[in-house]
């Protein structure tokens, strides 16, 4: 099975799609969360955990995976899916943004980008052609072209200096990749200026690839600048192509990627607040490391169906933080990244049903939005 895109319902009242993409490895229902396992591993989590919890795709990095185990390495175990053990799709960046955010320690030209190592200052040198060279030896089922995310705030002249690169690169890009087994994104850029967004999403597509991804956005600006821009952004992407919104995860950004047409989205957030101790719910985000849930024997949300608000409660978590037992990361992980799911899976029904909207609004005022 190669990659397709189908485009099964539009909602009534807003961009709110129903789609599913076929890949070598799976079909995924959209609009989706697509945990991030950085390093061939989501933080805590086992293969069957995510299975469990109907994981359809799930991401991989090609900076870290470049540096830690080496993509020769990881080529010899068979590709990414074999050596981590995950039958299901996979995603891979670029490596731009990790690269990029190196900021003291990288030197961008027209060629590529040479950066230092974060683990030990050791030099190394990234291309458009390197970048597809590693994501190719991963054999992932998605794969996205390198670019430039650029910070915020960030001046036109840089701005659109590096959109038109990040053009450049992503032509290069295609011309280098050979594997029909795996979809080539590119990465609409152009900051914070409308003009530049749509000029990048327009060249963007003279591409003709089977997907489009929104970059640098969620990189700090206001949340009704990103959502002006997003809003924007997604009427210059063809209707018959996934669209995919870069790191975002908490509940309102996917609300309004969604409305906004966007099929896919992936964050760090779920597993990196686990790890300080707090929890997301269908009311609202919790802190479970206060004192408050010293004695409160429920579970984190008690309409929650995941293994740890089936088996414990939020006085037995809290002790695990207070404690520094990994089993409270662990616990935590699983639930928010559950929660995450079956929101998305709620999103999708509430599209099916034509009620979206609704389900947002309702969704808003118990979390805490309203």
């Amino acid at each position: 099975m190669k990659f397709e895109f189908e485009l099964i319902k539009k909602d009534e009242k807003s961009k709110a799609r129903l789609g599913k993409i076929k890949t070598p490895h799976g079909e995924i229902n959209t609009p989706i969360f697509m945990p991030v396992g950085t390093r061939a591993t989501v933080k805590t989590m086992t293969s069957d955990e995510l299975y469990d919890m109907d994981a359809e795709i799930i991401l991989g990095n090609t900076y870290h995976l470049y540096l830690k185990p080496g993509m020769n390495i990881i080529k010899k175990a068979g590709g990414l899916h074999e050596f981590m053990n995950w039958k299901r799709p996979i995603l891979t960046d670029s490596g731009g943004f990790q690269v990029f955010s190196l900021s003291d320690s990288r030197k961008i030209s027209e060629e590529g980008v040479e950066f230092k190592s974060h683990i030990d200052g050791s030099s190394h040198f990234i291309s458009p052609e390197k970048s597809i060279e590693i994501q190719n030896c991963l054999g992932s089922d998605i794969i996205m072209a390198f670019d430039e995310c650029i910070p915020y705030p960030a001046d036109r002249e840089y701005t659109e200096n590096s959109m038109e690169r990040t053009i450049r690169w992503l032509k290069r890009c295609k011309d280098y990749h050979k594997r029909d087994d795996q979809a080539l994104f590119g990465i609409v850029q152009g900051g914070m200026f409308k003009d530049l967004r749509k000029i990048s999403a327009e060249k963007t597509v003279e591409v003709d690839l089977p997907g489009y991804a929104i970059g640098g956005l969620s990189v700090g600006e206001p949340k009704n600048m990103m959502v002006d821009i997003l809003k924007y952004t997604t009427d210059f992407l063809p209707e018959n192509k996934p669209r995919y919104l870069m790191g975002v995860g908490s509940p309102d950004y996917l609300f309004e990627a969604v409305e906004n047409g966007i099929d896919m989205a992936d964050c760090v957030l779920p597993t990196r607040i686990a790890r300080n101790g707090t929890a997301l719910s269908y009311n609202g985000k919790m802190v479970i490391r206060n004192a408050k849930y010293a004695e409160d024997f429920k579970p984190i949300d008690e309409n929650c169906g995941c293994y740890a608000c089936r088996n414990h409660t939020r006085a037995y978590i809290r002790h695990l933080i207070n404690v520094n037992e990994i089993l409270a990361s662990r616990l935590l992980t699983i639930h928010n990244l559950y929660f995450l799911i079956d929101l998305m899976k709620e999103i999708r029904l509430s599209i099916k049903e034509d009620r979206f909207l609704e389900y947002k609004d309702k969704f808003y005022v118990n979390y805490g939005y309203k």
